[in-house]
């Protein structure tokens, strides 16, 4: 996915525009849908705006994602907005979430793997104390040994 700089505020003028609070990374599609697409002072005084992903948590707050089609809903008014107007369910960005949801699995999966073969080590260990405990090893004949 090609990434670029995004001013998060177009309607801002002047430097201002480029202040640094103002620069966000953004996805090429993203900042192409945005693009002088900011509210209105009327819909933004009605609660509907873009997201901001530095003062606030988009997803989990305004943003769901259904597990099994991989799209995403807004749940508030700035999250409906903003899904609407990146057009966040288009089909290459619900195919990435798709394949992220993948490789959440398989890493899960892995680590599963991973905890129950340390588990099983660490019990052949425990085991292999008690049988030496038990039935202790016989030592090698001195003469026996290799020099």
């Amino acid at each position: 996915m090609l990434m670029e700089i995004d001013h998060f505020d177009s309607s801002i003028k002047g430097r201002d525009r480029h202040r640094y609070d103002n620069l966000f990374l953004s996805s090429r599609y993203c900042n192409n849908k945005k693009q002088g697409n900011w509210p209105s002072a009327e819909l933004r005084g009605r609660g509907i705006r873009f997201l901001n992903c530095c003062l606030e948590q988009d997803y989990g707050e305004h943003i769901f994602e259904n597990p099994v089609t991989h799209r995403v809903f807004g749940v508030t008014p700035p999250g409906i907005y903003h899904v609407r107007m990146l057009d966040l369910n288009a089909p290459h960005l619900v195919e990435e979430r798709r394949d992220r949801s993948e490789y959440r699995k398989l890493l899960f999966e892995e680590r599963k793997i991973v905890r129950e073969s340390e588990a099983a080590i660490h019990a052949f260990h425990v085991l292999e104390d008690q049988l030496n405990y038990l039935i202790p090893p016989i030592p090698a004949s001195p003469a026996t040994e290799i020099h």
